[in-house]
């Protein structure tokens, strides 16, 4: 199968939806989102959003993100009783790759990557010095 890089808001959708199947699958991620999000439809759309915006903010979009990620992980973290750990955000990143992998190639992709593992370590540390509070 010949993959293209990842060029719109389209690719996006398919890219989150394809992976939020399998964290919601998967046995150490899935209670959290499964118990977290009630409206999924709503969530995919605005978590396509926040990745367009993240990957294509030189271009004028139609849907631009706003919002906070940190106090949303960060709730979710004292909801289920400060046990988030480094190995959450490890199998996230790793199924985020597989995915961006399956489906995808190119320099949008790497840049995928870059960004979620940078946010990952931004994330986890955040929650944690939280947790200090």
């Amino acid at each position: 199968m010949n993959k293209k890089d990842i060029q719109n808001r389209e690719d996006i959708a398919l890219l989150v939806s394809e992976f939020y199947k399998k964290v919601r699958q998967n046995e150490t991620l899935g209670s959290f989102f499964n118990e977290t999000i009630k409206d999924w439809e709503h969530h995919l759309n605005h978590l396509t959003t926040f990745w367009e915006t993240s990957l294509f903010m030189t271009k004028r979009l139609k849907h631009k993100y706003y919002g906070n990620p940190l106090e949303a992980h960060v709730k979710v973290d004292k909801q289920f009783y400060h046990s988030i750990t480094e190995l959450h955000f490890g199998i996230w990143l790793n199924l985020w790759f597989e995915t961006l992998d399956e489906l995808f190639e190119g320099e949008v992709v790497e840049n995928a990557k870059r960004r979620a593992r940078k946010m990952g370590t931004f994330m986890y540390l955040k929650i944690f010095e939280a947790r200090q509070n």
